[in-house]
């Protein structure tokens, strides 16, 4: 795709750069300068670094998208996207900047055959398949050849068509609300640490550099303790938040490191008492354990686990 300029027109701070001085170019001069006079004293820029655009090409180039479809998403010209790419001006307008970075492509605007990465694909099959959904369901649900699924959901294809990334979009609305009964998916799910939907952002699933949120607190020392409460394996940004959180606490004194420890695993604690009482809320609307735990985005043991923790008053009462 290419960008066709307007012909200059008198009125425009163009006509004036050209060398004519009629009135409305002089005003458009103007009103310019004044502008840019007021942005300087501001502290603000007219022209940017290109560095961030850059990054954020690369990473939509990484996830499939073609230098076209970057360009029509941004609004500017081919040959702008291709020059940042190369690195070949020191600083770009920073209208432009703001709009590379927003730039979004969508599949719907793709033609069907087009290759996209197949990363929402693939995370999107996976989250069906944790809450139980088996793959040979979702293959005919999409429409596609099971072993050809297979083989995606694998990582044996990196790329996919449109037409399969827009199939693999319906059916996860379709079902993402709805657990399966498929045992052996949500084992193999398990086994392997993929993500359910209640784990994924709508808006970042199809990012490459996003990372599901497993606890609600993913990232954090918290979320740590809290993926060990829920039995299930530790993610990569928690286990780092962790290690670094030991490497803060490591100068004190043996007693006051096993406090702030127990403090740590104490703040996950309080989050099973939310879980009890949320579940219970769920459970009285008439909704089953497994979709409770699934609304909640939890396990079903760990459901379980927190009920029994934190039992309702009158259940206390009971106990007494």
């Amino acid at each position: 795709m290419t960008t066709t300029r307007t012909p200059v027109q008198h009125g425009e701070r163009r006509c004036y750069l050209r060398g004519c001085r009629r009135p409305e170019c002089l005003n458009a001069h103007y009103r310019y300068m004044s502008r840019y006079r007021l942005d300087r004293e501001r502290g603000g820029a007219r022209r940017v670094p290109p560095g961030p655009a850059a990054e954020h090409v690369q990473n939509l180039a990484a996830a499939g998208w073609t230098v076209g479809q970057i360009a029509a998403a941004a609004g500017c010209a081919e040959r702008t996207i291709l020059d940042l790419r190369a690195q070949v001006n020191k600083t770009i307008k920073k209208d432009l900047a703001d709009r590379i970075l927003k730039a979004r492509p969508t599949l719907a605007t793709v033609p069907g055959t087009t290759k996209v990465s197949a990363i929402g694909t693939v995370r999107r099959v996976q989250a069906l398949m944790a809450i139980g959904h088996s793959l040979a369901d979702i293959a005919d649900a999409m429409g596609m050849a099971r072993t050809a699924l297979s083989n995606t959901v694998c990582g044996r294809r990196p790329a996919v068509a449109v037409d399969t990334a827009r199939s693999a979009q319906r059916v996860y609305k379709e079902l993402a609300g709805r657990p399966g009964s498929a045992r052996r998916s949500i084992n193999r799910a398990i086994t392997r640490g993929w993500a359910p939907p209640a784990a994924w952002d709508d808006d970042t699933i199809d990012d490459p550099q996003a990372a599901p949120e497993w606890t609600g607190y993913c990232g954090t020392d918290r979320g740590w303790w809290t993926h060990r409460q829920q039995d299930i394996p530790v993610c990569k940004a928690c286990d780092q938040a962790h290690t670094q959180w030991k490497n803060e606490h490591n100068h004190l004194p043996r007693s006051e490191f096993m406090t702030a420890l127990s403090a740590s695993r104490a703040s996950a604690s309080r989050r099973g008492e939310s879980i009890a009482h949320d579940g219970r809320e769920l459970l009285a609307q008439g909704h089953t354990f497994e979709h409770a735990a699934e609304r909640l985005g939890i396990t079903l043991p760990y459901l379980h686990h927190e009920l029994r923790r934190h039992p309702a008053p009158c259940e206390s009462e009971a106990a007494a």
